[in-house]
């Protein structure tokens, strides 16, 4: 054993994967919040999102401001919840993230740079969440 370590102590945490892991809760939480502000400009007017061109998915964009404002609603809650340490919030920010990816893809006719941003960040987040996680519990 080495000196200044004794028996049945945890290993200090590695700094750099607690502010990934912080980081990807901010972000979550950003990401939910826009999402819902893009779903509340869905409800409110549907001629804001016209799409450009002709794909091969088209949605009602009513129907797509709702799923905005549920996933960001439970994205942003997630956040805090990862940030407070809760580890059930882990497995949920990993499943929110993905159905972000998926939701943002099927919404590129409508606004293809900004889907492609919270894509982006979404990946981040999945990214930080499998990677970094033991590092954060052990704070």
């Amino acid at each position: 054993m080495a000196a200044g370590q004794s028996r049945g102590t945890a290993t200090s945490p590695n700094m750099m994967g607690v502010g990934i892991i912080t980081t990807a809760a901010v972000v979550l939480i950003l990401a939910g919040v826009m999402h819902a502000m893009q779903g509340v400009v869905g409800l409110a007017t549907n001629e804001f999102f016209v799409v450009t061109r002709q794909w091969l998915f088209q949605f009602d964009v009513t129907t797509w401001g709702w799923v905005h404002v549920l996933v960001g609603l439970i994205g942003a809650g997630t956040g805090v919840a990862i940030l407070a340490g809760a580890s059930w919030a882990r497995i949920l920010g990993v499943i929110i993230a993905a159905v972000s990816v998926i939701a943002n893809f099927l919404w590129l006719p409508y606004y293809p740079l900004w889907a492609v941003i919270i894509i982006a960040f979404d990946v981040f987040v999945i990214w930080a969440l499998i990677v970094s996680w033991q590092d954060f519990k052990n704070v």
